[in-house]
């Protein structure tokens, strides 16, 4: 497919330099975005309110891949939106056009005065640079703050500072906190600081019928993406959204090696309560809503099940005081 230009509705998305931008003045931020989180909401906010100021276009900017997956040869992240999920999230916040660098060596070895002059300035057409509190970019990432105002002064891009976004205990609100969370298994907290639950979305596949089995049909999920950060093993609460399906359903989602069955390879299972339907080949979309136990190991398949039972009796309760 040819990704040069995408629209996400009222959005215009490029892929740069591949494709050029029509005459005009942007005012524009910079960053990966990973989870569009309150803190990066905060920004685009404070961006689109100095475009209308400036009776400019709103632009975010952001990257194709992680830039670490250029510079460490053989590191994999883990992420938690996929490129198209992080567009369809800025897309909502209101800006006028996303810009998906693709770069490269060419791009990584330019210097943050070289970088704002023929990206920003003369590609891009950027009047108005809307960096984070301590956004840094350009070879090494050696310069800061001061240094972008000074190259934007000579260029005519006018360089401007957004304040950080803090958790309730005064930690830096950052996809890298999230990520960290997520990674320690806890669902709850990120869901206050992405404005939403953590999701997971991917194809159902063939699996071994081991649920059907013990009187739990599950859907075994393959992930779209295989950047994404998955939970640590465990059960959790979870809501399920199916592909051409207008339903939101409540479930229980196993992510392990079902060990109890002296099996290793990790899965992504998840039981969809109130649901009898052939959805192999679909694409599900599970958001979590709380850990309920980690992983264990059961004597007999029947202490499994009853397990699986409570599981799915606690989930119920848990949606009921939620809802």
């Amino acid at each position: 497919m040819d990704r040069s230009f995408l629209s996400y509705r009222g959005m215009k998305t490029i892929y740069y330099p591949d494709q050029q931008l029509e005459k005009g003045d942007y005012a524009a931020t910079i960053g990966f975005f990973d989870g569009v989180h309150v803190g990066h909401q905060f920004v685009i906010k404070h961006l689109l309110a100095r475009a209308s100021a400036h009776q400019m276009q709103s632009m975010v900017i952001t990257f194709e891949h992680h830039p670490r997956q250029l510079l460490q040869s053989g590191w994999q992240p883990q992420l938690l939106t996929s490129l198209s999920e992080k567009a369809e999230l800025l897309e909502k916040t209101g800006i006028d056009v996303l810009v998906v660098l693709r770069f490269d060596a060419a791009m990584a070895s330019l210097t943050a005065r070289e970088f704002m002059q023929q990206v920003l300035h003369d590609g891009l057409r950027v009047r108005l640079l809307l960096t984070g509190y301590d956004n840094r970019f350009g070879r090494n990432r050696s310069e800061g703050f001061d240094d972008y105002v000074a190259y934007g002064r000579e260029m005519g891009i006018e360089v401007e500072h957004s304040f950080r976004v803090d958790t309730n205990d005064g930690r830096k609100i950052s996809s890298t906190l999230l990520r960290q969370m997520i990674a320690e298994g806890d669902v709850v907290e990120p869901r206050r600081y992405l404005g939403r639950c953590y999701s997971l979305t991917g194809t159902v596949v063939h699996g071994e019928q081991v649920g059907r089995q013990l009187g739990f049909p599950t859907a075994n999920m393959e992930l779209s993406d295989a950047a994404r950060l998955v939970p640590p093993s465990g059960v959790y609460a979870v809501f399920v959204s199916i592909e051409n399906d207008k339903m939101t359903y409540k479930g229980i989602m196993n992510i392990g090696t079902r060990p109890t069955f002296g099996l290793h390879q990790p899965t992504l299972e998840v039981n969809i309560f109130d649901f009898d339907g052939d959805i192999y080949g679909r694409r599900l979309t599970v958001s979590f809503v709380e850990r309920l136990r980690s992983e264990q190991r059961f004597d007999t398949p029947e202490a499994l099940a009853a397990q699986m039972r409570h599981d799915a009796e606690q989930a119920r309760k848990l949606f009921t005081l939620n809802a």
